[in-house]
């Protein structure tokens, strides 16, 4: 079982600062940390291997100085990793990023066939969530999102049983390997690594490689030229609306509670599929 784990580095959005002249982020004015939602998903990965063995990688694309986040997967139980890193990844959108992790997954497949890839719901400083499924389209394997529990890994049949969040309730879903889960932080805990861990990962430099290392890559997809995305602005979203408030006498409130459910009785259904 060989598991990749695609890593991020992003400013810490609980300090950063939005620039008022131009209305983006202040990459400037809070440290870089590993993306919080792709932590969970090295923790996964780390589940995972205690049930089926195998090995697990991490990849990033990034400046020289994304090895951090590398290095503190490494720390919470990877076992290897790689880094894209070349001034023609610069200015990428998550178009022209899926493009340039996907080739390098494929290079890194060559070495050790990838059973599953694994991402964070999305980054928090972009917000998107686009580069994970990105990723399945281009390698043609099935993407399941939102995932919050890998129920089991069926390594004979090569299928994998994954539970996965929806809007009014939840979906379990049984798919084929290799396959792309992008996971949320409730699918586990973030656990204290052991010292070995800590050691390696101050000792570990990554594979490091650049455009030049891969074969058949299309320049005009990868970094600014590759990338369609433009952000006209950035802006503070009103707050939701509060939930509704059921008053009145207790037979009342159970009326009202029925009524309410009859409305969203697709809540209640169970829903199942197959990819």
């Amino acid at each position: 079982m060989h598991i990749v784990v695609c890593v991020k580095q992003v400013p810490d959005t609980k300090i950063i600062k939005i620039n008022p002249k131009t209305n983006t982020l202040d990459r400037r004015s809070a440290p870089a940390i590993l993306n919080p939602y792709d932590a969970h998903a090295v923790q996964e990965a780390v589940s995972i291997r205690e049930k089926t063995g195998g090995t697990i990688s991490v990849l990033s694309m990034g400046p020289p100085q994304a090895t951090a986040v590398i290095k503190k997967a490494i720390e919470i139980g990877a076992d290897q990793g790689y880094l894209i890193t070349d001034r023609a990844f610069a200015g990428a959108d998550t178009l022209a990023t899926s493009y340039a992790l996907s080739k390098a997954l494929e290079k890194i497949d060559k070495e050790l066939q990838v059973d599953m890839v694994i991402c964070g719901k999305h980054a928090i400083d972009g917000d998107t969530g686009q580069v994970g499924p990105g990723i399945a389209r281009r390698m043609d394997i099935p993407p399941i999102t939102n995932v919050i529990e890998v129920s089991e890994v069926n390594l004979n049949e090569k299928t994998v049983l994954i539970k996965r969040k929806l809007t009014n309730g939840y979906e379990l879903i049984q798919a084929d390997l290799p396959c792309l889960l992008t996971v949320e932080k409730e699918i586990n805990h973030i656990e204290y690594s052991p010292m070995p861990n800590m050691i390696k990962a101050a000792r570990y430099e990554p594979v490091i490689w650049a455009v030049s290392d891969f074969e058949n890559v299309d320049r005009a997809q990868l970094g600014l030229k590759g990338s369609p995305t433009i952000v006209g602005k950035m802006f503070t979203p009103p707050r939701p609306e509060g939930g509704k408030k059921i008053e009145g006498s207790s037979d009342e409130q159970v009326n009202q509670l029925m009524e309410i459910l009859m409305e969203k009785k697709e809540v209640l259904s169970l829903q199942s599929s197959k990819q």
